[in-house]
């Protein structure tokens, strides 16, 4: 089950949030009301060389007092409010949407050893560690991620995401299977300006949970979307892997197919399998990566969870179900059906 969506204009043109919830919404059979959510890319253009930090904070005073000291031990918190957001009688609130536009302080992080985004990781990993009433959901600059248990409608008309305009938007539509459906729990799960949604079950996930955490990850969700996002970090930021590469290593060739291949090229992947065993994704999956610069799609090696592209000009939309996008878009064209284990990159500012 879980829908999954989401759209790119190459060309930085900026869409408010209305198609993405309406393609969202058609998908409302792949739910069931316990989680949906959405990312949205270039939203904060008046903050956008500060991290927008999007916290749930279980009451605005002890909650809130914990996680400003935390936030502050890195640097200066420039601005900061409750998220707006819409009071709707069929929706359970659970948690406070805040945010806080943050700029780290270089001399605090020297004695740390730590870069911006090092220091950035280091303490979303301590506020949600410490789960004392507040979780960081969203921490990338000029991004937002924005989440709740509930229906795709409700949680898009909670948030007003019609008020946001952003150059790239996805989005997921839940149905929780070996986790609670719950706020942290929904999708999209972010870590900087990376953001995933899933469709699928990652049964390697004790593995990749393991792994992750032997690189100073923190896996505090109990959810294998979560690591998920933590792998892209590591292969892509900290690796210097492309993102074509990790998504390779995460899905890699089986050994027959390998085995095959010209000299060079079986070496090549050979010799990504040894290095990233332990990251391999086994399972059914099909997940949307997003980062600022565009957006992977990538589905498991039989393609057990299904994934389609669509292009209309500049746009391109990538969904769980051709309808979606029609719905959104419907004189899209060049409907495509990646192969099973492949990963799809498109690039912001790329034709």
């Amino acid at each position: 089950m879980c829908g999954i969506i989401g759209l790119l204009n190459k060309d930085g043109k900026k869409v408010d949030g209305t198609a993405i919830k309406r393609g969202l919404s058609i998908m409302n059979e792949r739910g069931n009301g316990q989680g949906a959510g959405f990312a949205a890319y270039g939203i904060y253009p008046d903050y956008e060389d500060y991290y927008a930090l999007h916290v749930f904070l279980d009451n605005m005073k002890e909650a809130k007092v914990q996680v400003e000291k935390e936030i502050e031990r890195w640097g200066y918190i420039v601005y900061s409010e409750e998220i707006p957001t819409n009071d709707i009688r069929t929706f359970e609130r659970e948690q406070i949407p805040y945010r806080y536009f943050f700029k780290p302080d270089t001399r605090k992080l020297l004695g740390h050893n730590y870069d911006e985004k090092d220091a950035i990781v280091k303490m979303v990993m301590r506020i949600n560690s410490k789960r004392e009433g507040s979780l960081v959901f969203s921490s990338g600059k000029n991004m937002g991620i924005f989440k709740a248990a509930g229906w795709p409608e409700e949680v898009a008309d909670f948030y007003n995401i019609q008020d946001y305009d952003a150059y790239m938007w996805i989005g997921h539509n839940r149905y929780p299977t070996n986790t609670p459906g719950w706020w942290g729990g929904a999708h999209p799960f972010g870590l900087l300006d990376w953001s995933v949604v899933h469709n699928g079950e990652i049964t390697s996930y004790g593995t990749n949970k393991r792994y992750v955490e032997s690189f100073d990850y923190s896996c505090n969700m109990l959810t294998d979307t979560e690591v998920v996002t933590y792998l892209f970090d590591l292969l892509v930021r900290k690796h210097g892997l492309s993102p074509e590469l990790a998504g390779k290593a995460l899905a890699p060739k089986f050994w027959k197919d390998i085995d095959v291949m010209p000299e060079r090229q079986r070496m090549n992947h050979t010799a990504l399998r040894m290095a990233y065993s332990s990251a391999e994704l086994n399972g059914p999956f099909a997940i949307i990566v997003a980062r600022s610069e565009g957006f992977i799609a990538l589905t498991d090696r039989i393609k057990l969870r299904p994934l389609v592209l669509g292009h209309k000009g500049n746009t391109v939309y990538v969904s769980s179900e051709e309808a979606a996008i029609r719905s959104m878009e419907p004189n899209v064209s060049d409907i495509t059906y990646p192969t099973a284990g492949e990963p799809v990159v498109e690039k912001l500012g790329v034709p």
